[in-house]
This record gives C-alpha cells, sequence and structure tokens, in this order.
C-alpha cells in the first residue's frame, strides 16, 4: 500500500492519482503522536485491517501532503554511503569510519514545500536519498532481520550547508529534510536493497544510482542504528546519498523519484530572509 499525510494531519491510501481517507486515524489531539504513527503502531502490533474503511477518494490535486511522518522521534542519516559521492568529495573515510548522524526533526517539511537557505554567503547543496521509516520498535536487532521492523520507503532530500561545522548542525535548519510524497510498503516495491532513484534540479539529472551500489546497505543501517538507541515506529532512516551533489539557490526546483514509489518528492529553493552567516569557516 501507499500511505500519505495531507491537509491538517489525516492519512489516507494512495492508488490511481487519488488518496482515500482512513478516518479511523483522525488527526492529532494534543499530546497525540500524529495519524500516521498511530497508523505505523497498529500495523507493527499487526492490527491491520487489510480491507480498511476508507472514505471517497479526492484528486490528489485536491489535497495539500505534508511529511509522511510529519513527527519522528528521530531521524539517522549515513554520511557518505556510495563509494562515487566519496571520490566526488575527496572524502579519505567513508560510513563505516563515521557511523551516522542525526537530523532535527524539526526540519521535516512535506512534497511541494520550501526549502528556506537561511544564509547569502555560503554554499547548500542538495542531496537526493531513498529513506526508510521503521515500522515496529527496534533495539539491537540484527541485520538479518532488520528489513522485519521496516514499515516502507520514501524519498528523502538531505539538504545541506557546506563548511566545517558539525554534520548535524549543516543539515538541520528548518526545511533542510523534505520527505515524500508518501510511504510506500516494501511488499510495493522491487526491494529495499535494489532500488533506483534519481535526483533531478531544474529537470536535469544530476544524481542517479541504486541502494545496491550502498556501501552499507538498508539492513546494515537500520542494525547499525538499532544499536545506538531504540527505534520508534515512524522514526527515519535514510541511506546516503551518491555522487552527483551541487548547488542549489534561489528558485530551483528539486525532485526526487524512486522506482515503486508512485510519485516524486518536489520542492522549491528559496532565499527569502537570508541573513550573512555567523560562521565563517568555508571548508569541509
Amino acid at each position: 500500500m501507499r500511505v500519505a499525510s495531507f491537509n491538517d494531519g489525516r492519512v489516507g491510501l494512495v492508488a490511481a492519482g487519488q488518496v482515500r481517507e482512513l478516518p479511523q486515524f483522525s488527526p492529532a489531539g494534543s499530546g497525540q503522536s500524529s495519524a500516521m504513527r498511530r497508523l505505523i503502531h497498529r500495523w507493527s502490533e499487526g492490527e491491520w485491517d487489510q480491507d480498511p474503511h476508507v472514505l471517497d477518494p479526492i484528486p490528489l490535486g485536491d489535497v495539500t501532503l505534508m511529511a509522511p511522518v510529519p513527527d519522528p522521534t528521530k531521524i539517522f542519516a549515513a554520511p557518505v554511503n556510495y563509494r562515487d559521492h566519496q571520490l566526488e568529495m575527496d572524502e579519505a573515510v567513508q560510513v563505516s569510519g563515521l557511523g551516522l548522524f542525526l537530523k532535527a526533526p524539526s526540519s521535516v517539511i512535506g512534497h511541494a514545500g520550501r526549502v528556506l537557505l537561511p544564509y547569502v554567503d555560503r554554499r547548500f547543496d542538495q542531496e537526493g536519498e531513498v529513506a526508510v521509516v521503521i515500522g515496529r520498535r527496534a533495539r539491537h536487532v540484527s541485520k538479518a532481520d532488520a528489513l522485519d521492523h521496516v514499515f516502507g520507503v520514501t524519498a528523502l532530500l538531505d539538504m545541506t550547508m557546506r563548511g566545517a561545522e558539525d554534520r548535524s548542525t549543516r543539515k538541520s535548519f528548518e526545511t533542510f529534510t523534505p520527505m515524500g510524497p508518501w510511504i510506500a510498503t516494501l511488499d510495493e516495491l522491487p526491494g529495499a536493497e535494489r532500488l533506483g532513484f534519481s535526483c533531478r534540479v531544474n529537470e536535469t539529472v544530476r544524481q542517479q544510482s541504486s541502494t545496491d551500489r550502498l556501501i552499507w546497505g538498508i539492513a546494515d543501517l537500520v542494525s547499525y542504528a538499532s544499536s545506538i538507541t531504540t527505534l520508534e515506529p515512524g522514526d527515519v532512516v535514510s541511506s546516503g546519498t551518491p555522487a552527483g551533489v551541487g548547488p542549489v539557490e534561489d528558485g530551483d526546483v528539486i525532485e526526487v523519484t524512486i522506482d515503486g514509489l508512485g510519485g516524486a518528492l518536489r520542492v522549491t529553493v528559496s532565499a527569502e530572509g537570508a541573513v550573512p552567516c555567523p560562521t565563517k569557516v568555508e571548508q569541509g
């Protein structure tokens, strides 16, 4: 199935250019997790109804898509996880020597959102990635069991400021983690470890690769992340970016597509409100 978050936090099934709301997961009240996280939790408990009650279909063009999981408790991302990207960035080490880093959940936005560049005097790059959404609580899971803890796949942009600041700082500005347009469960896909994907900027392909070229595959990443902390349903693990990273600027349109996802994540870059950067280290 393909499931989306839309409008004021509703969730629904996506098919044939339409979304059908699942009313049993009404928008979250005060103090509640999002409807999507509650849906994933129900799935994790084995309580998912194979013939769920749905409302009348709504054309996708008539809804506002949100980030599929608007409130992950954590987002893990993989640095330097493709050999071609390691060469491109002239990095001495890769993921096996760097581990993972965290991105702030407050950096998440959805399809058709705006990536807001914070500074006028720094370089910002696009990094298209395949991300997985955790479906079952995971702690110290083996590589062999890791994919059993994955709910599905979504497209993600790991927007990045170049410099020597900590990775989590450079990648956690608000709006720097677009996700979407929805989640496709693993049964809809050719396999998490062999997913082709691409990233375009202004309709020009910059990145094109497959998760079978990862240094650490999806199962490795989920297993490792679960050795650091408990992964909760709705958490996100992003797999890293291949070669083709490049600068973006005001007005650019970025699009990420993944085989089997059934739709593209698309955002616009804006420099509205950008100011001079208070940190001045320009390398790294």
